[in-house]
């Protein structure tokens, strides 16, 4: 319980009517969990406006609320902000005596691989005998108890009460996915982080944010407004991540594959099976709080396939360092670690080979594309889901990019589906979208035999593919299920 007053001290208040004295007993964003004694904060989301919501929060036990503009109707204290997202947040943390403060928090921000990254380094942390937290696309994992995601980053109240449930459990470090979205909608704003990483920036979230100037701005915003106190860690192979090394206040620790200028470099690099071998070096001294690191040099064997998984693996390695991880514990987690669905996984491996890959915009494509070019196969197939509901921006600059690989790798025609059965209605395919696609195809000649289903489409790519070949099951949405789909059409499902 805390008063009103100790939780509004928390916060800008810029003005205040019927201001009572109350006890809090929780707070809410959604009038459907709105309890006796909740201070209720108005949420202006994308779609509606949680001001409209006030009188049934009121109805289910608000006792006070926070809003951006004063509602003449409702009697309770009302608390006017700025914005109100911003001060849930902190109103969050303060409410559940600030989590993320008693933990070594790692914040993790690409366009591709923060799932893959965080997961990585949560597996070194835990084979270290950390008890860890984890937040991100997949699960929330507090310790031992795993929780389904419903967003990759979740809002700020649900946040704070899952760190404050870490806390509980005596877990020490969080890895944590930090999406756009998150960033833009001010759910990380009471989170301090010791660790921040900016993997790569690629296109996309191009129609949600309105252009990709403003997506770089919010994606960019976790380093730039890391503190002093805390560690960047930035790839020299992407140019955005590398031109933020004088844009933060934090210490940056720098890698590449290409680009070995920087404190670490990867050397001997073997891509020949899909899966990387190589040498991780640092190649100078690292000092920041808390922590030093002076040159080293060991091998590494990934269990997972895909050119990305070498440059996710550099950044979990360092965190790893970063937090003392002895070498050893990173050489074994990486040798066993069993990878993410639909990162460039490997669901075939006999006559031919299958690769599952979510292949959701340009990075991500030309890293899988790029993997395959190092891999040894008679033919290459390609069996792609057109992205639905995601616009025509981002429709036709995934369908450029596959051009590009096609014309590289010399293929002259893919199957495509719209999975009709197999999306929600979130995710269909519009006719702009399809359209788009298929101009693309057409002015590059490539041939495209399209199916409106998806295991109509999987059998056709199945019955092409011959002894040594290697087929790509490529997309988002659309081809989540596919591998299931072939399972189960093998074990006779």
């Amino acid at each position: 319980m805390f008063s009103l007053k100790d939780l509004t001290n928390h916060i800008e208040v810029l003005d205040t009517v019927y201001p009572r004295e109350k006890v809090i007993s929780g707070i809410s964003y959604h009038s459907g969990k709105c309890s006796e004694g909740h201070l209720f904060v108005c949420v202006t989301g994308y779609k509606t406006d949680g001001h409209l919501y006030l009188q049934q929060a009121v109805t289910n036990g608000a006792v006070a609320a926070i809003v951006e503009r004063f509602q003449e109707h409702i009697t309770i204290p009302q608390f006017r902000v700025a914005n109100s997202r911003i001060a849930l947040a902190k109103l969050a943390a303060a409410f559940y005596d600030q989590p993320a403060q008693k933990m070594k928090m790692i914040g993790i921000t690409a366009t591709n691989g923060k799932t893959s990254t965080s997961y990585m380094a949560n597996a070194m942390l835990e084979n270290a005998g950390l008890t860890t937290g984890l937040i991100g696309t997949v699960v929330v994992k507090v310790a031992d108890q795993s929780i389904p995601s419903e967003l990759t980053t979740p809002e700020s109240l649900d946040l704070q009460h899952y760190l404050q449930q870490m806390v509980d459990a005596n877990v020490s470090h969080v890895c944590m996915e930090v999406s756009s979205a998150a960033m833009e909608t001010h759910r990380i704003e009471a989170v301090p982080y010791d660790i921040v990483t900016f993997n790569n920036l690629s296109r996309e979230h191009i129609d949600s944010h309105g252009s990709f100037e403003k997506y770089w701005e919010i994606k960019s915003s976790l380093i730039k407004q890391a503190s002093a106190d805390s560690i960047a860690i930035l790839n020299l192979d992407d140019t955005y991540s590398a031109s933020l090394q004088q844009e933060t206040a934090a210490h940056v620790i720098t890698f590449g594959l290409k680009n070995q200028t920087g404190h670490i470099r990867c050397t001997d690099l073997d891509l020949s099976t899909g899966r990387g071998r190589f040498y991780f070096e640092l190649t100078k001294p690292f000092d920041a709080p808390h922590i030093s690191l002076e040159p080293m040099k060991f091998a590494v064997e990934l269990s997972v396939p895909g050119l990305h998984s070498v440059y996710n693996s550099m950044v979990a390695i360092t965190i790893a360092l970063l937090n003392q991880v002895p070498v050893e514990v990173i050489q074994q987690t990486l040798s066993n670690f069993p990878g993410v669905e639909r990162r460039f996984e490997f669901i075939h491996e006999e006559k031919f080979t299958i690769v599952d890959d979510h292949f959701a915009n340009p990075g991500n494509i030309n890293v899988t594309m790029e993997t395959i070019r190092f891999m040894n196969y008679e033919k290459l197939h390609l069996l792609y889901a057109i992205r639905g509901s995601r616009g025509t921006t981002v429709n036709e600059e995934n369908a450029e990019v596959i051009v590009n690989w096609m014309k590289k790798l010399e293929l002259h025609e893919l199957i495509a589906t719209k999975s009709v059965s197999h999306v929600t209605d979130k995710d269909v395919v519009t006719d702009e979208e399809l359209a788009v696609f298929l101009q693309v195809m057409e002015k590059a000649n490539i041939n495209v035999t399209l199916y409106d289903e998806l295991p109509t489409a999987i059998d056709a790519a199945l019955a092409e593919t011959g002894n040594g070949d290697l087929l790509l099951l490529a997309g988002c949405q659309g081809m989540d299920p596919a591998a299931s789909i072939i399972r189960q059409k093998w074990n006779g499902g």
